[in-house]
Formats: structure tokens, C-alpha cells, sequence
């Protein structure tokens, strides 16, 4: 199966129909008076669309398990067909599209087992998703001209050129798929005065986001909170907190990252682990979610606020 590990969790819904058309108005009249001889048609066909989202992983290879936290579906009787809409909720890290399209495929299948004895024309025609949500698509943000970020590598050994950078490059590259555009790169030793004099260089720039790693956890050089927590108009302390609820699911030691975020002016700053996985999980945590304040501003700006 596809490795989901790295995605967050939301909340995720997916709506998907499928259509049973008979050939005889009769078939209708004894659906609708419950005159079928299998039994009650309806009331048959919604537990086994039940039954169908919960076991669609034991069928579909590629499916994950998942907690369906809600499974609902309705019928619309038309004069020549039964229209079955299957709605399937879950807080998870993947959708439920395919458990909604599962759940309408049993139902219509059900339909279509207690009605072929009375209707040789039965058919099952389109199942198909109708609606989705939940995904980082659903919350990713438009913008009216180029995202522009700046990334810091704060460390001793890569400044001094005894240790190559990777952190920084995986921050650049996620940005870039984005299509944020890196509009400055740097490095700097664990040197608060230096880390300080970058950032306020530019945060002057008015760029839109600021990303730096290194420097945020517990080592005595791990100056980077001090440096940049001054600087700061505002602090936005959920940013970090989600950040280090995602990666202390994933690693233990997520604790212990002193990272701050904030606002100085328009431009936002995120203070990353210097690990290459540390910065990657963060990124994985924030992105494309944190953006929303780059819109935010935008729109502030664009209004004269």
C-alpha cells in the first residue's frame, strides 16, 4: 500500500451515487409496498452498504484500514429507478472516496439481487464519486502573484563548510513544489547576532515567508528561539504546537524542539529542526495549511490594513 505516514490527519467526506434502473413500473409500485419476496429492498440494501464501507479494504488491495466515523445512505425513488447516494466521514490521513463508491456499488447490487426475481430487466448503471473533502487540496490557497520565501541554515559545521547542507535544500525543495519561489538562501553559524541580522535584513525585503533551520533544540549553541523571538510582532504559537503534536507521533524526541513562529510585519517566520527529517516532518505538518496567513496578509494588504 501507498505509505501515508507523512500526511496529517483531517477530517475527510466523500459522497459518491449509483443508479438501479428497472424495467417494469410494477417493480417500483412493489419496492415502494414492500411487496418484494426477498423482503424489504431499502432496509436490506442500507446494511449492506454499511457493511460494504467497512470492509472495503478487505477487497480493494491498495485501501487502508480505516475508522469510519460516519456512514450514511439514502435512496430517490424515480418512476423507473432507484438513485442510491452513499456519504462516508472519517478524521483520518486519507480519504474515503473509494469506501463511499464501495458502500453505493453493495447497495446497488443489493437492490438489484432482491429485485431480479420479480424484474429479468433490472441494470445497474453510473456509480460514481460526487463530492470529496478533507484533502491538502481543499486548503490549499490561490494566490494573485508568486509566493516569495527566504530560508536560513543556521549551523556551525555547515558554515564552516565541514558538513553539507540537506535540511535547507529539503526545505527549498518543498517549497519550490508549491510553487513558492526562493527568493534568498543563506547560511550562518549558531551566532545570535548573526541568525538576528539576517532575519531583520529580510523581514525589510517584505518577503512573505521566512524559514530557518537548526538551532531550536537543547545543545548549548542552540541559540535560534533567542535570536529570533525579539524580532517578533506577533507570535503565533499554534503553528509550532502542530508541529510538534505531527512529529511527536512519529519520534519521541519531537518534545524537545524549542521552534517559534511569527509575524514580523507581513512576513512570517518558522523557526525548523535542523535535521533533514525533522525539517521535512515539519514541513509535512504545516504546508500548504500555514499558507492561509500569507493569504491572509495579502488580502490585508491589498485592502490598506
Amino acid at each position: 500500500m501507498i505509505d501515508i505516514t507523512h500526511k496529517p490527519t483531517t477530517l475527510r467526506e466523500a459522497t459518491a451515487t449509483a443508479v438501479v434502473t428497472v424495467s417494469d413500473l410494477a417493480t417500483i409500485a412493489a419496492l415502494k409496498e414492500k411487496r418484494v419476496p426477498k423482503g424489504d429492498v431499502l432496509e436490506s440494501a442500507r446494511v449492506a452498504a454499511l457493511f460494504g464501507v467497512k470492509k472495503t479494504h478487505e477487497l480493494i488491495p491498495d485501501c487502508h484500514p480505516l475508522p469510519v466515523e460516519h456512514a450514511e445512505v439514502g435512496f430517490e425513488i424515480g418512476v423507473q429507478e432507484i438513485t442510491v447516494t452513499m456519504k462516508v466521514r472519517t478524521i483520518y490521513r486519507t480519504g474515503v472516496e473509494v469506501e463511499a463508491m464501495h458502500g453505493a456499488c453493495v447497495a446497488a447490487l443489493t437492490i438489484y439481487d432482491m429485485l431480479k426475481p420479480i424484474d429479468k430487466g433490472v441494470t445497474i448503471g453510473t456509480i460514481r464519486l460526487v463530492e470529496k473533502k478533507g484533502g491538502k487540496s481543499d486548503w490549499k490557497d490561490r494566490f494573485d502573484k508568486p509566493v516569495k520565501a527566504a530560508v536560513l541554515v543556521i549551523s556551525d559545521s555547515v558554515s564552516s563548510g565541514k558538513k553539507e547542507d540537506k535540511a535547507g535544500s529539503a526545505i527549498a525543495q518543498r517549497l519550490e513544489a508549491l510553487e513558492v519561489e526562493i527568493a534568498e538562501m543563506n547560511v550562518v553559524p549558531d551566532e545570535p547576532e548573526q541568525i538576528a541580522e539576517q532575519i531583520r535584513g529580510w523581514a525589510k525585503e517584505a518577503l512573505d515567508l521566512i524559514l530557518t533551520t537548526g538551532g531550536t533544540g537543547l545543545s548549548p549553541r542552540d541559540r535560534t528561539p533567542e535570536a529570533i523571538a525579539p524580532l517578533l510582532d506577533r507570535e503565533v504559537p499554534g503553528i509550532m504546537e502542530a508541529a510538534r503534536s505531527y512529529g511527536q507521533e512519529r519520534m519521541p524526541w519531537a518534545m524537545m524542539s524549542r521552534g517559534i513562529a511569527g509575524m514580523i510585519g507581513r512576513t512570517l517566520v518558522i523557526t525548523l529542526p535542523g535535521s533533514t527529517r525533522g525539517a521535512q516532518e515539519t514541513m509535512d505538518a504545516l504546508f500548504p495549511f500555514v499558507m492561509h496567513v500569507v493569504k491572509v496578509q495579502e488580502h490585508a494588504f491589498r485592502h490598506g490594513r
